[in-house]
C-alpha cells in the first residue's frame, strides 16, 4: 500500500496528460484547425506536463522516504507546483476547452462560426445603371450569374435593362425563354416573367399578339390553375380594349339549315344595341363576383364565339363549365353540343368536332343528347366522304 502513491505519480498521472492532450488536439482539429498557435500550445503543454509529472514523482519520491507530516516543506511544495502548473495549463487552454463544451450552447444564440451561405450581390450592378452606364451594369450581373446560374434575381434584373433601359426587348425575351427552360426554375419564377414579359410587349412594343401569345404559354403550361384564370383574364381584357386579332379560319354557311346538321350558334344577346365589347365587361365583371353563374359564364362564352370570333375563350369558358361539380348530364351534353357549334361555326377541323361530340356518346349513351351526337357524327363523316 505504501507504493501506491508512486506507482499513482509514475504511470496513471503522465498517462491522463497525454491523454487529455490529444482529445484537446482532436476537439480543435473538428472545429477546424487554428494553425501554427494551436501546435504551439500542443507543444507547451507537453512540455508542462512531462515536467510537472517529473517534479511530481520525485517530490512524491523523497516524501515516502520521511513521511508527509516530517517534509510538509516538500508537500507544500508539490501542492504549488501542481496548481501552478494548472493555472498554466489554464491560462493556455480555457478559450478552446470554453469553446468545445459551451459552444453548442451559444450557437443557438449567434448561429456558430459556420460562414453565410453564398449569394450573388448586385449592388456594383445598381450603381453601374443608377449612373447611366446600363452597359456596364450587365456585365457586372452576368458575372454574378456566372458564379449562380439561373438567380431569379439577377435574371429579372438583367431582362428589366434590356427592356427598360435599352430597348432591346428581343433580348429580354431570349434571357426570359432561357431562364423558363431551365429544369429546376420554380413554376413560380417563370409565371412571374412570362407576366411580365407580356406586359413589357404590350407596353413597349404595342404587339398585343405577342403579348397574348406569351400569356396563353401561362394557359398551355399551368391548365386549370389560379394562373392560367388569371392569364385568361388579361387576355380577354385585351380582347375588350381593342387589342389586335389574328385572323382565324371560318366556314361560310349558306342561309337556312346548316348543311352538317349541327345548327347554328345561339344569339350572343337578346339586345343587340349594347355595344358588344362593353357587354362582355359586364359579363366578366360579373363573373368575378359569381363564378358560379353557369348561365352568364354560357353567354360570354357564345360572345367571344360570335363577336370576337375567338374559339379558343369560348372553348375554355364552355370547359369550365362542362367540369362544374354538380353539374346533371343533360348541361354538360348541352354545353358540348354548344362547343361543337363553336367548333364549325370557327373553323376547327373535322377531328376536333368529332372528338367532341363522341364525348356526348361516351358520357351519356341513354340521353336524347347521345342519339343527336350520333346524327350529327354521321352527318359529318358523311360529308367527309363525299
Amino acid at each position: 500500500m505504501s507504493h501506491a502513491p508512486m506507482t499513482i505519480g509514475k504511470f496513471c498521472l503522465p498517462l491522463l496528460g497525454v491523454i487529455f492532450v490529444c482529445w484537446l488536439g482532436w476537439c480543435q482539429w473538428k472545429r477546424g484547425w487554428g494553425g501554427k498557435g494551436i501546435l504551439v500550445k500542443l507543444l507547451l503543454t507537453m512540455v508542462l506536463l512531462c515536467s510537472e509529472g517529473w517534479l511530481v514523482q520525485k517530490l512524491m519520491g523523497d516524501l515516502s522516504e520521511g513521511g508527509f507530516l516530517a517534509n510538509s516543506g516538500l508537500a507544500l511544495a508539490m501542492v504549488i507546483s501542481i496548481v501552478a502548473g494548472g493555472l498554466a495549463f489554464s491560462g493556455l487552454w480555457t478559450p478552446e476547452i470554453s469553446a468545445h463544451l459551451i459552444g453548442p450552447l451559444t450557437d443557438l444564440l449567434d448561429g456558430g462560426n459556420e460562414p453565410p451561405d453564398s449569394k450573388p450581390v448586385y449592388s456594383a450592378a445598381r450603381s453601374k445603371l443608377k449612373n447611366g452606364k446600363p452597359l456596364e451594369a450587365i456585365v457586372a450581373i452576368r458575372e454574378q450569374l456566372a458564379k449562380f446560374p439561373n438567380d431569379f434575381e439577377g435574371v429579372f434584373l438583367l431582362a428589366q435593362i434590356q427592356a427598360e433601359d435599352l430597348n432591346d426587348l428581343a433580348g429580354a425575351e431570349v434571357t426570359f425563354n432561357y431562364f423558363c427552360d431551365f429544369p429546376r426554375t420554380p413554376d413560380r419564377q417563370i409565371i412571374a416573367a412570362l407576366f411580365q414579359l407580356a406586359e413589357w410587349q404590350i407596353a413597349k412594343s404595342a404587339d398585343m399578339a405577342a403579348g397574348m401569345a406569351t400569356l396563353q404559354k401561362i394557359v398551355a403550361r399551368y391548365p386549370y390553375t389560379q394562373f392560367s384564370l388569371r392569364a385568361e383574364k388579361r387576355i380577354a381584357e385585351l380582347i375588350l380594349s381593342g387589342a389586335d386579332q389574328p385572323d382565324r379560319p371560318s366556314v361560310s354557311l349558306p342561309a337556312g339549315e346548316n348543311p352538317s346538321g349541327l345548327g347554328e350558334p345561339a344569339e350572343a344577346t337578346s339586345n343587340p344595341e349594347i355595344e358588344p365589347g362593353k357587354l362582355a365587361a359586364v359579363y366578366v365583371q360579373q363573373l368575378e363576383f359569381n363564378p358560379q353563374d353557369k348561365e352568364l359564364r354560357e353567354k360570354l362564352a357564345v360572345l367571344y364565339a360570335n363577336h370576337f370570333q375567338r374559339l379558343d375563350l369560348a372553348t375554355l369558358e364552355l370547359e369550365q363549365l362542362i367540369q362544374t361539380p354538380g353539374a346533371t348530364p343533360r348541361q354538360i351534353a348541352d354545353w358540348l353540343n354548344l362547343l361543337a357549334n363553336c367548333q364549325i361555326e370557327l373553323g376547327a377541323n373535322v377531328a376536333t368536332v368529332c372528338a367532341t361530340l363522341e364525348k356526348i356518346v361516351e358520357r351519356f349513351p341513354a340521353l336524347p343528347e347521345a342519339d343527336l351526337a350520333r346524327r350529327r357524327l354521321a352527318c359529318v363523316n358523311g360529308d367527309i366522304n363525299e
